[in-house]
């Protein structure tokens, strides 16, 4: 009796664990984009982007601020890259940066 209350525990938290991790992939999922403007002072960029799913926003071009701001290091405007954009409240973040071609 307590064995199968265990095992019903157990799989229930199994369960609830992959649901949380697919969920967190989902929220990283990497956008597709353009570097069109670099502030390094003030840690933003300016991005002409597809569809981000990961926060609902159709294709525009967008300014978001990188965190850290080391997130631009090595970029230039031209840049085609994956990226991980957040959203907090009203503010955008671009959370990670990867260049596909120059």
């Amino acid at each position: 009796m307590q064995n199968s209350i265990i095992k019903r525990v157990l799989g229930t938290v199994i369960i609830s664990a992959l649901a949380f991790s697919v969920n967190s992939f989902a929220q990283t999922e990497m956008a597709q984009g353009q570097v069109t403007r670099i502030d390094m002072s003030t840690g933003k960029v300016t991005i002409r982007h597809g569809e981000i799913k990961s926060i609902d926003m159709p294709p525009m071009t967008m300014v978001f601020t990188a965190r850290p701001k080391s997130t631009l290091d090595g970029l230039k405007v031209g840049d085609k890259i994956d990226f991980v954009a957040k959203q907090e409240n009203d503010a955008l973040f671009v959370t990670k940066v990867v260049k596909t071609s120059p």
